[in-house]
């Protein structure tokens, strides 16, 4: 995260996971059934804004995500998106609980249907949380193997860890690591299908309190 070295620093470490075998994809509810290899997750580097709010990803701290849809093109909220054959389909979010979720809940209530669903995988990176700033934020990487299929992932939510709009859903691909998070920073752990516009709502009024 590119603090200083004399911050005191929350650190879980751990090696990047390998991928030698692709990311497996195993989609569910609001997915796609189609038999077609799901696509895979580009790099969210390059300043790109967020569909939903416009902020620049990566700058703000926090999971980011990306969304590909089958036959929908989507559009970012302030305007008109990158207008290439590889992202026509994808939109992408420098928050889940401020951002992904609830566009993508309105792109399925339109009639869209998402191919592949991917958010930061903090059991794939080493990340560190300093402890003495005033608001605990985790990192946000943008690189395409940080991303793993959210449907798979166990969340961290209410917590004392903040993403980039502040309270977020905070991913796990390893369900142990996720219920040690919420032991040292509070919340509970819950699954993808768990996610709805109930619980996003929550999470966004509670940055209010």
């Amino acid at each position: 995260m590119g603090c200083e070295s004399d911050h005191r620093l929350i650190s879980r470490r751990r090696a990047v996971h390998a991928l030698g075998a692709g990311i497996a994809m195993g989609l569910t509810g609001c997915l796609g059934s189609s038999t077609e290899a799901a696509p895979k997750p580009i790099a969210l580097s390059g300043q790109k804004p967020d569909y939903y709010g416009g902020m620049v990803i990566g700058d703000h701290g926090g999971p980011n995500g990306q969304v590909f849809y089958a036959d929908a093109q989507p559009e970012p909220r302030q305007g008109p998106g990158e207008d290439t054959e590889e992202t026509a389909h994808l939109a992408w979010f420098h928050t889940l609980a401020h951002g992904l979720f609830p566009y993508h809940f309105d792109m399925v209530d339109d009639g869209a249907e998402a191919t592949a669903v991917y958010v930061t995988d903090y059991s794939r990176i080493d990340w560190e949380i300093p402890e003495n700033t005033e608001r605990k934020k985790m990192p946000a990487p943008t690189a395409p193997d940080t991303f793993a299929d959210a449907t798979d992932l166990t969340y961290a939510v209410e917590t004392d860890v903040m993403g980039g709009m502040g309270p977020d859903l905070i991913p796990f691909s390893e369900t142990d690591e996720a219920v040690r998070f919420t032991e040292t920073h509070g919340g509970q752990t819950i699954e993808y299908d768990d996610i709805d516009r109930v619980l996003v709502e929550r999470i966004q009024m509670s940055r209010m309190e």
